[in-house]
């Protein structure tokens, strides 16, 4: 489907600041959202399977080796552990399951994990199944969607006129070929960006109509939490109306993509989190993200069915990618399947031992960056190969550098880095 607006009228619309107005344009975008998947819901959650030590500058993450920021930490995780993680999120009520690794490539060692992990989750769980790892050759993404993976996520971030801001070392049009490899696979597409970088409205604008010409199937939608010591630290967060109207305005110009709000939306939409859904968005990333916390899933799916929306897990989520699509979602009841099987398990559990109990799977909590992760100091930080300064709001680059606590939490942008 074409956009719903030209380029000209969506400018146009991203001057708009009266309240009033951004409401009128919000109920435009739901009708909009409404017309093409009535209830439905796409929820997600992530695991942050390999933290810490990026080659890569992206001026928004603390994970670059770039960035004065002490670096969040963990070697790639089992894929036994990858799936009780599934299981966590499966449990909270999510329809898919996305791992995440750092950096722009794996090892061979590390991509065998992530292809065992993705087998298994498929095996054992009834979620669908996304991967987020960077740029990948066509062979990667053919064994990718031969282990059961069905979407990959690799975002553009931003507008083309503004991407050498945002990164040096990573090129926009290795993004968009890593991007063309995945749909040769016959896998789903999931790219997005993230707003509140130093992008002009007009650049938003470009972005967006950049995204409708790559037509992905899933567009992540986040908003910059500056994280201190890198290069965007010292940037303000996006005023929350802002936020509400270009969501609105991304809906019209993509209308048949699933829209998903991740990063940064609690800590910059507040309160205006329930309007923003009503802006186009089809789920969020539900839990936490990459190195920082989210919502609780529950206030989540409230949030969503206080809409009238439909969170219901489906009995064929994992086969069919796409819930909008499926035979039977957008007529009559719902069940829930999972509520189902959480009751099956509750009460093995409660007829067994202690490590019986431990063992279910289903009790695992949801990845947790503030336990899980280890953050280590940086000794020495490369000057950024762009020549910019890394920043930070309140304490300096080098005093944060000196302590060994771990950085404060809070959800963050690209899946939470």
């Amino acid at each position: 489907m074409p956009p719903l607006i030209t380029c000209e009228q969506a400018t146009r619309l991203g001057e708009i600041e009266d309240h009033a107005e951004i409401e009128a344009l919000v109920q435009r975008a739901w009708e909009a959202r409404v017309a093409r998947f009535e209830d439905s819901t796409d929820m997600c959650s992530l695991v942050n399977a390999k933290s810490g030590g990026c080659a890569e500058d992206c001026g928004f993450c603390a994970q670059s080796r770039f960035a004065e920021a002490q670096t969040p930490m963990h070697a790639m995780m089992s894929p036994e552990q990858i799936l009780e993680h599934a299981k966590a999120a499966e449990a909270a009520g999510a329809h898919r399951f996305c791992m995440v690794t750092q950096g722009q490539g794996l090892s061979k060692r590390d991509f065998e994990k992530i292809l065992q992990g993705a087998r298994m989750v498929a095996e054992q769980t009834n979620l669908k199944r996304c991967a987020s790892i960077g740029h990948m050759s066509p062979a990667r993404a053919k064994a990718l969607a031969e282990a059961g993976i069905q979407r990959v996520h690799h975002n553009v971030e931003t507008a083309e006129s503004y991407y050498d801001e945002v990164s040096s070392t990573v090129r926009y049009e290795g993004r968009i070929r890593t991007i063309q490899a995945v749909r040769d696979a016959g896998l789903e597409t999931c790219v997005g960006g993230i707003l509140n970088l130093g992008e002009s409205r007009e650049q938003r604008v470009e972005m967006a109509f950049e995204l409708a010409a790559i037509d992905p199937t899933s567009v992540p939608i986040n908003l910059l939490n500056p994280r201190p010591g890198t290069k965007f630290g010292d940037r303000e967060p996006i005023d929350p109306w802002e936020a509400v109207k270009w969501i609105a305005i991304f809906r019209l110009i993509l209308p048949e993509a699933l829209f998903r709000l991740c990063g940064g939306r609690v800590e910059n939409l507040g309160e205006l989190q329930p309007l923003a859904v009503k802006a186009g968005l089809n789920g969020v990333m539900m839990g936490n993200f990459l190195t920082t916390l989210g919502s609780e899933p529950e206030q989540d799916r409230t949030m969503f069915e206080e809409l009238g929306l439909n969170v219901a897990r489906q009995p064929d989520n994992g086969a069919n990618p796409r819930p909008d699509n499926r035979s039977g979602w957008l007529a009559g009841e719902t069940p829930d399947v999972v509520e189902e099987l959480l009751s099956q398990e509750g009460s093995a559990a409660a007829a067994g031992s202690d490590r019986d109990r431990e063992t279910q799977g289903l009790t695992v909590r949801l990845w947790d960056p503030s336990t899980q992760l280890r953050f280590k100091a940086k000794r020495s930080v490369p000057p950024r190969p762009d020549g910019a300064a890394n920043k930070a709001p309140g304490p300096t680059a080098s005093s944060e550098l000196a302590t060994s606590e771990p950085m404060p939490v809070g959800a963050a942008a690209g899946w939470g880095d």
